[in-house]
């Protein structure tokens, strides 16, 4: 049931004094801080592959392979946390916002990669209730 004028200004007005009383805690709450952090180790790593990289050919060139194995070991790292990173900003961003209050819950729909056995005979075993009634 969608909210009243009344109770969608009064919401309003509240989320407006929470932003105004603690505005790191209302930033917290909209997600805009993680995905800033997300956003930052992205380029950070980026940038730690692409020095891995210049290290990588400087230790080459000058024959060091002590510097060409610390190159490789930046170029590793950097695409490792880039990686996971850009996974969990898919992720992040992938999320429906919350329901809200008094609305039923929707299930949510699973890759078939990611359900489990038991989750497709639980599927089944749901439609043909469904089906029989």
């Amino acid at each position: 049931m969608p909210l009243s004028e009344e109770e969608q200004r009064l919401l309003e007005q509240m989320e407006q004094a929470l932003a105004d009383e603690d505005p790191k805690f209302a930033s917290a709450l909209r997600g805009s801080t993680l995905r800033a952090r997300l956003r930052r180790t992205v380029i950070v790593s980026a940038l730690c592959f692409v020095a891995g990289v210049a290290v990588l050919m400087f230790g080459v060139v000058l024959k060091l392979t002590p510097v060409s194995v610390v190159g490789f070991c930046l170029m590793l790292a950097g695409a490792y946390f880039f990686a996971t990173a850009w996974r969990r900003g898919g992720e992040i961003a992938s999320e429906q916002p919350a329901e809200p209050s008094g609305s039923q819950p929707r299930a949510v729909a699973r890759s078939p990669r990611q359900s489990s056995f038991m989750d497709r005979m639980e599927e089944r075993w749901r439609r043909r209730r469904d089906e029989g009634s």
